[in-house]
């Protein structure tokens, strides 16, 4: 995986033209909440990330410049160790602070989400249960439906309808907590959410990005590295201080 971010990686077909001058060119075959996509030739794809952060159940939703390149800085270090580990991921190359090269996979409108403490959602829908915070006994993954203005959990009977591999996707997500536990390791992972896509073969592969906006982390001191500190209504320069502590931990 390339350090270089110059900008000058060619097509995938090698049609003489960089990828970045596509997008000065040509507008996004897909917008997101959060990225801007150009599909290309050879079954890959143009990605942008938006410094967007959004949490709906704290009514926010803001640009926060600089929060970009360090989600990305973040992204490139996750897919090396996971492909390291033999977990397929879509990242292929990073060629600008906020661009990378992907492989295309359609994604699916839900995500796998896995928890290692009580936290979030869990204790919000499900209050009683857990105290926040706690150490949940073993890992724990579920599966929500991706729509607006909130996400909402799905029962697995209704992907296994569809004909989705199911028990598969919780395999590849505990290896992926695996992965980020012993990586980050003393930054601990309380929680994260994927998205995985499927080759023409079958073969799961992770396509959605993973960086503080997607995932709890906290420092061995206790205090929160990710989004967390956006939904407490802290301001953008403290949020780009406390993301780049991360980076000084990880390798």
């Amino acid at each position: 995986m390339s350090a270089n971010y110059g900008g000058d990686v060619d097509y995938p077909a090698g049609q003489g033209i960089s990828v970045l001058d596509r997008a000065k060119t040509a507008d996004p075959d897909i917008v997101g909440r959060s990225k801007r996509l150009w599909l290309l030739p050879g079954g890959q794809c143009l990605v942008q990330i938006i410094p967007s952060l959004r949490s709906f159940t704290y009514e926010r939703d803001e640009l926060v410049e600089r929060t970009g390149p360090l989600r990305l800085d973040f992204y490139e270090k996750a897919a090396a160790r996971l492909a390291a580990a033999g977990v397929p991921c879509a990242f292929r190359e990073r060629i600008s602070a906020d661009f990378y090269l992907a492989d295309y996979r359609p994604a699916p409108p839900f995500e796998v989400i896995v928890k290692n403490r009580a936290t979030g959602s869990t204790t919000r829908k499900y209050p009683g249960l857990f105290e926040d915070g706690a150490l949940l006994p073993r890992p724990v993954v579920k599966f929500d439906y991706r729509c607006d203005p909130e996400d909402q959990p799905i029962g697995e009977d209704y992907l296994r309808a569809l004909g989705l591999p199911v028990e598969a996707m919780r395999e590849r997500a505990l290896a992926v907590n695996d992965v980020l536990r012993e990586w980050l390791s003393p930054v601990e992972v309380w929680d994260f959410c994927l998205i995985f896509g499927q080759a023409d073969d079958g073969e799961l592969t992770v396509i959605s990005e993973i960086s503080q906006d997607c995932m709890r982390l906290r420092h061995q001191d206790g205090s929160p590295l990710d989004k967390d500190l956006f939904r407490d209504g802290v301001a953008g320069d403290e949020i780009v201080n406390q993301w780049s502590r991360i980076l000084d931990v990880i390798q």
